[in-house]
């Protein structure tokens, strides 16, 4: 380090930039949210206004209306659509975590076991975005196929058929009693064990770890996010419900417990609608 390079304090640029990384991080993740959402309640680029896809009904009220033509420029549309609205729901439950491996790889480097050099958080940041784009894909594809069954509004983009909506809530209640649901939500919410287990250095180490917790992140709710065919894929009621119940059922101490609660009430909720006229 020169004399040149170091603060009144005896930090390097560098040295300063590293103190301040969860700062920047933090304010980083606030800023991608912060964006996500805005997209998604400006419309998301569907040229629909959200509240008029928003209702508080349920199930939504029908309407009659014909399945839309998707040229290639709309099927991208619908892609970003989903791939910005998961942004926007999972990057703050997604949040402990990475702000966790910054502080790890932080520590690793004062064991002499890393470089000095920022930690590659971003990229793990990527790679868990990138888990949630494949879901994006199977999403807007599903989506588009929903629409030509007439199973789903085109226009409102909220299902227009009980049976539909049963299933999917039936399925939710089912799939988070189901062990599989149980081990991908221990690995997400159990941070410490998840970096002690699969810690990588470098950037690419990052995007592999990224990678693998956003596929138990998305094994633990996927299920969830498919109610958003039933409630309405732009109602911001559900959007908004769906992140919040992400989030409690990551962090809670009894989050185990909250999840057996919600599946009896998405039961419940999905016989109800098979059951009744």
């Amino acid at each position: 380090m020169t004399r040149e390079s170091a603060s009144p304090s005896g930090l390097t640029a560098a040295e300063r930039m590293i103190r301040r990384e969860r700062w920047i991080i933090i304010a980083g993740l606030f800023v991608i949210t912060f964006l996500s959402w805005a997209y998604v309640l400006s419309g998301a680029g569907t040229g629909m206004s959200t509240r008029a896809m928003t209702t508080f009904t349920f199930p939504p009220p029908a309407r009659m209306g014909m399945a839309m033509d998707w040229s290639l420029s709309y099927a991208f549309i619908m892609l970003m659509m989903w791939w910005v609205m998961m942004i926007a729901m999972m990057t703050p439950s997604a949040a402990p975590l990475i702000l966790l491996y910054g502080t790890a790889y932080r520590n690793e480097q004062k064991k002499g076991r890393l470089g000095a050099a920022t930690a590659p958080t971003f990229a793990f940041l990527a790679g868990y975005l990138v888990a949630w784009l494949g879901f994006s894909v199977v999403a807007m594809s599903l989506q588009w196929l929903l629409e030509r069954l007439g199973l789903v509004d085109s226009m409102m983009m909220w299902s227009t058929n009980r049976q539909l909506s049963a299933v999917l809530l039936i399925a939710a209640g089912l799939y988070q009693l189901s062990p599989w649901k149980n081990a991908c939500l221990a690995h997400c919410r159990s941070p410490a064990a998840f970096l002690a287990e699969h810690f990588r250095p470098g950037a690419a180490g990052a995007l592999r770890m990224g990678l693998l917790h956003g596929a138990y992140c998305l094994g633990c709710c996927w299920v969830l996010m498919a109610l958003l065919f039933a409630g309405g894929i732009m109602n911001v009621v559900w959007i908004a419900g769906l992140a919040i119940f992400v989030l409690l059922e990551k962090v809670l101490p009894w989050g185990v417990v909250f999840s057996r609660i919600s599946a009896a009430v998405f039961l419940a909720l999905g016989l109800w609608l098979l059951l009744t006229p």
